[in-house]
């Protein structure tokens, strides 16, 4: 026998404890597909934090990750704070210090400067000091806030529980000293640590499987769930279309060129970048990046995707390998199984700045000279 529906009075509304904490925080929003540079987007003063700062939520995250900018006056430091997601720092400009304790009478300092990179171990209290006092200091922060705030819906709750994380930190003097941990990880390297002094000047190592003479270092931070890393490719080259899953933060370090980036069956979109460039690839998408500059180009991607901690498939980046052919069932586009217009607007593109394709050896259809 059916029931008759009881009358309701009103509709349940959805909340999303994330958007509407960003909302009070009364700073900017970026939102889109990239940033054209970090160096010099809009910041505006931040309460909460101290100095001045704006989120950047790029649709390419999926809501699973952020990103925000923070900028540190001359002489001045940011307000001591902690929180239960995970946080990378990259340093846009500047220098300075940070300390980082759980025990107040245990403070942990390390000094950084332009292209260091780190991470603050979980509900760790840390605070960034400026070390110049007549420039500001500039950073760029990747999180896993939307997943945790959403996860917990109480603000209190994430910023201000005491809990010790002593696993991850546990107040060790060399915690951003050491020089960390390298490990062979199928096809390339992961270097375990919690520091990098100098993303630009690291070493890394060849990829061969990723194409165009490339090379690469990973990095495992903090013991965190998100994860880093470094590549780089010649002048006049271009790297092997892929895919993975949302959230991966690429960050221009040096160089100058542009990428391709279309869902599966779809037309190509353009991103035009140079060094203080972001883009974050949407969930899914096929990308590729493409050298046509006068230097090697070199980015930093902040993403999902722990060599050491599984997440069980709730976030997958890796859709198979990102260097294993798709014909195998991994997630890569081989050269020779690219679409033909990829190479035709990567040469028009090197035309445009009288520069010379090196992919003659790789391209069948490369019209390059020998």
């Amino acid at each position: 026998m059916a029931t008759q529906a009881p009358e309701a009075t009103e509709v349940m509304q959805k909340v999303n404890a994330y958007e509407a904490f960003q909302q009070r925080e009364g700073i900017p929003v970026v939102r889109g597909f990239g940033v054209e540079d970090l160096r010099t987007i809009e910041v505006k003063p931040w309460a909460r934090k101290g100095g001045l700062g704006t989120y950047i939520n790029l649709d390419g995250t999926g809501g699973t990750n952020d990103a925000y900018v923070c900028e540190i006056p001359p002489g001045q430091a940011t307000n001591p704070g902690r929180q239960l997601f995970e946080e990378m720092v990259y340093v846009l400009e500047g220098n300075g210090s940070t300390q980082v304790w759980y025990d107040e009478n245990k403070k942990v300092s390390f000094e950084w400067k332009k292209g260091s990179l780190f991470a603050i171990p979980l509900n760790a209290m840390h605070r960034h000091f400026n070390g110049r006092g007549d420039t500001p200091a500039r950073y760029l922060a990747v999180t896993n806030a939307p997943v945790v705030v959403n996860l917990f819906h109480n603000i209190d709750f994430v910023f201000n529980t005491p809990f010790t994380f002593d696993d991850r930190f546990a107040g060790q003097e060399d915690y951003f000293s050491g020089e960390g941990r390298l490990w062979r990880n199928r096809r390339n390297f992961v270097l375990e640590t919690n520091f990098v002094p100098d993303t630009h000047g690291i070493e890394l190592y060849t990829w061969k499987e990723r194409g165009a003479g490339g090379r690469n270092i990973m990095f495992e931070l903090a013991h965190n769930t998100m994860a880093a890393h470094i590549s780089e490719f010649p002048v006049g080259t271009y790297k092997k279309g892929h895919r993975h899953g949302p959230g991966a933060h690429v960050i221009i370090l040096n160089g100058e060129g542009y990428s391709l980036l279309w869902p599966e069956g779809s037309d190509f979109k353009m991103f035009p970048w140079k060094t203080g460039s972001m883009v974050v690839p949407p969930n899914d998408w096929f990308h590729q990046h493409f050298n046509p500059g006068t230097e090697p180009a070199r980015y930093l991607a902040l993403r999902w995707g722990s060599r050491r901690y599984d997440m069980g498939g709730a976030i997958k980046m890796d859709q198979g390998g990102s260097d294993v052919s798709v014909k195998e069932g991994g997630a890569q586009i081989e050269y020779e199984d690219e679409d033909p217009r990829i190479h035709q607007i990567f040469e028009e593109e090197m035309a445009k700045r009288g520069a010379a394709c090196r992919m003659k050896s790789m391209i069948q259809w490369c019209t390059a000279a020998e």
